[in-house]
């Protein structure tokens, strides 16, 4: 037997046996020191799971707190972003508005610059004519009372087939033809027509505004001698064609026979403005010299036209003549209204449009009378 065997055998030898109060003592003191030790186990588990305990419910709570915490942090950035959308809603919807008063004044920029250069061209009309020297006589008057333009009105009245225009002296001789109405012309023993009179309506300008401004192409050449037409205008060419007299190239050149003067029209612009500020110009005429007189030409613009209808107190219209074959037809329908008898009175004028022509009629305004066939 080795030397560990006999250790063993004496160790064990040396315990005291179970059955023995010795061995019975020893082994409940190991049990208690077993008991003992199980209790502080169990009692430093109870510690540990206390502490766990606190520990989950501290975490847990953190948990919450942390849960709440991180909602209010989403509701806080939910609102900072909507707050965010507004403003960049309403930063958009300023830009807009900008956007538009920038459109709107640059608008009303191009308007104030229309406007200038219409006031500038407005200037040059008023400029560029020629003075006048004019003296206060001491008589006034009220300014509505004042006519600031005077026209002649000039009516082209289409007439229809188988009718008459009749212009009477009076106006008193034209109501009654008018009164009557039906009207019975006797042209001989056998043949009569029925003619209806109707009383004639035109439109007249009740208000005309021209927008006027000078054109840098054009001058007006007046104080014009009697000469023969063709060589006035071809001497006037001549002369302002030359770059010495201040001219250049012409276009055209055109008399105005109702007011005796003559329009003339260059190619390039702004060699009128040069002649106009000179104003008088002495041209050879007549193989002498004669001074004319050149002032801007201006181009008119009607801006406002109003019209109202008027009735021509001393012409009657004349409806329903037939187509007969009478040779003093005419003559004698204005007989016919010449006669007292018939109601008519003296006649200053008549035109007859029979069937299957077409006819005009001229009216014309003239001082003493309100129109003129």
């Amino acid at each position: 037997m080795s030397s560990d065997e006999d250790f063993s055998l004496i160790m064990e030898s040396q315990q005291p046996s179970e059955e023995t109060l010795d061995g019975i003592q020893a082994l409940a003191s190991n049990y208690k020191i077993k008991c003992n030790q199980l209790v502080q186990q169990q009692n430093d588990l109870a510690i540990l799971i206390k502490d766990n305990q606190e520990m989950t419910q501290k975490f847990r709570k953190r948990s919450i707190k942390l849960a709440k915490s991180l909602q209010e942090d989403q509701k806080s950035y939910q609102e900072q972003m909507a707050s965010e959308m507004t403003r960049q809603s309403l930063l958009s919807q300023e830009e807009l508005k900008l956007m538009k008063d920038i459109q709107d004044v640059e608008a009303a920029l191009k308007e104030e610059e229309v406007y200038n250069e219409h006031l500038r061209k407005q200037t040059d009309v008023f400029t560029a004519v020629p003075e006048k020297k004019v003296v206060f006589m001491g008589k006034t008057e009220d300014a509505c009372d004042m006519q600031t333009f005077e026209m002649t009105s000039r009516i082209v009245y289409p007439m229809k087939e188988g009718t008459a225009l009749i212009t009477f002296e009076e106006e008193e001789v034209a109501k009654r033809i008018l009164s009557m109405k039906k009207h019975q012309v006797k042209l001989d023993d056998e043949c009569r027509i029925n003619v209806k009179a109707q009383p004639v309506q035109l439109m007249l300008p009740s208000l005309v505004e021209i927008n006027s401004e000078v054109c840098p192409r054009r001058i007006l050449i007046s104080n014009l001698p009697k000469m023969d037409t063709e060589n006035l205008v071809n001497k006037l060419e001549i002369h302002f064609h030359r770059s010495k007299h201040g001219g250049g190239e012409v276009e055209n050149c055109e008399f105005l026979p109702d007011s005796g003067t003559v329009v003339l029209t260059f190619v390039e612009e702004n060699i009128a403005k040069g002649l106009t500020e000179r104003e008088f110009h002495e041209v050879e005429l007549q193989q002498k010299k004669h001074t004319v007189r050149v002032t801007p030409f201006l181009n008119g613009k009607i801006t406002n036209l109003q019209t109202k209808m008027l009735a021509c107190p001393r012409t009657v219209l004349l409806t329903g003549i037939p187509q007969v074959e009478h040779e003093n037809l005419e003559d004698q329908v204005e007989i016919h209204f010449q006669r007292s008898s018939n109601g008519g009175g003296e006649v200053e004028a008549f035109l007859y449009n029979p069937l299957g022509q077409h006819t005009t009629a001229l009216f014309e305004s003239i001082p003493s009378k309100t129109e003129q066939q």
